[in-house]
């Protein structure tokens, strides 16, 4: 049994599912630590479990946060403004959205770009002309996109605990993970140092620190439906915006995936019956 447990802890490991919990003895005997060094909290989604949906309330107040602090450095390239009706805003809405923007066209017929207002088929701007200037711009490290950042920053779930998420479709790492990096800044323990121009951050997944500073602080944002403006509320409807980002269909392939496994339910039984009716009268 000793082996058997030892086998399949081993095969978690190659598979790239180890542990992401709190550092280990020999890492704080000065060993090489394993981040995160604390687990993601786990935030109660709208949208998470099979039959999870976006709150459209929320998204809207996630997209706030974006445009009014995050924009400043991060781009959202894959994203069109008209997806944003999904959103439950009108075309109209849309419309004078997008047009708060500027978007590089062209060429022209001089054969040279040019800066015109943006429309609803175009995609969000960077801030930033290229990823040379982005990097310059922020002690030598490019932000990264937010398009796809709720998909791509999912801490792994050491064994067993990846076991059990396949059976409660537990989906909702990006997020728990983006809220949680958002609110964790803190000061680092006694006897910790981090390096200048960084912040201590138990959350983030690369060490134990990042160059990226606190980027909210309370009543940052004006909520116009009377939600609390902190820095909590503030991370946890981002962190939806980013996941409906990363995911826009999620509500339809939840929908679908029920109709299929209702679907496979009935035909299951369907042939139980036909294989009882065509074996009834033989012998055995």
């Amino acid at each position: 049994m000793k082996k058997l447990v030892t086998s399949i802890l081993s095969l978690a490991l190659v598979m790239g599912l180890g542990f992401t919990a709190a550092p280990t003895k020999a890492a704080e005997e000065g060993g090489t630590p394993h981040y995160p060094l604390e687990k993601p909290r786990e935030v109660d989604w709208s949208f998470a479990g099979p039959f999870g949906h976006y709150d459209k309330g929320q998204l809207q107040r996630g997209l706030k946060v974006y445009t009014e602090v995050c924009a400043a450095c991060h781009s959202m390239s894959l994203v069109a403004f008209r997806t944003l009706g999904d959103l439950g805003y009108s075309e109209e809405q849309v419309k004078a959205f997008a047009a708060n923007y500027q978007v590089t066209d062209g060429p022209n017929e001089d054969g040279d770009m040019f800066e015109r207002t943006a429309v609803p088929s175009d995609y969000f701007p960077a801030p930033f002309a290229n990823a040379q200037a982005a990097a310059a711009s922020n002690n030598g490290a490019a932000p990264p996109d937010f398009s796809l950042i709720a998909k791509a920053r999912g801490v792994i779930r050491g064994f067993p605990q990846f076991v059990f998420d396949i059976f409660t479709q537990y989906q909702s790492g990006g997020p728990d993970y983006l809220y949680s990096l958002l609110t964790g800044y803190q000061e680092p323990p006694e006897g910790m140092e981090v390096p200048e121009g960084t912040y201590y951050n138990p959350y983030f997944a690369g060490s134990a620190s990042l160059a990226m500073a606190p980027p909210i602080s309370d009543d940052q944002v004006t909520y116009d439906d009377g939600s609390p403006q902190t820095v909590d509320q503030y991370s946890k409807d981002v962190a939806a915006f980013l996941m409906w980002a990363a995911e826009p269909h999620l509500e339809d392939r939840k929908r679908t995936g029920f109709m299929v496994m209702v679907f496979l339910v009935i035909f299951t039984g369907l042939l139980y019956l036909t294989k009882k009716s065509v074996y009834a009268r033989k012998e055995h």
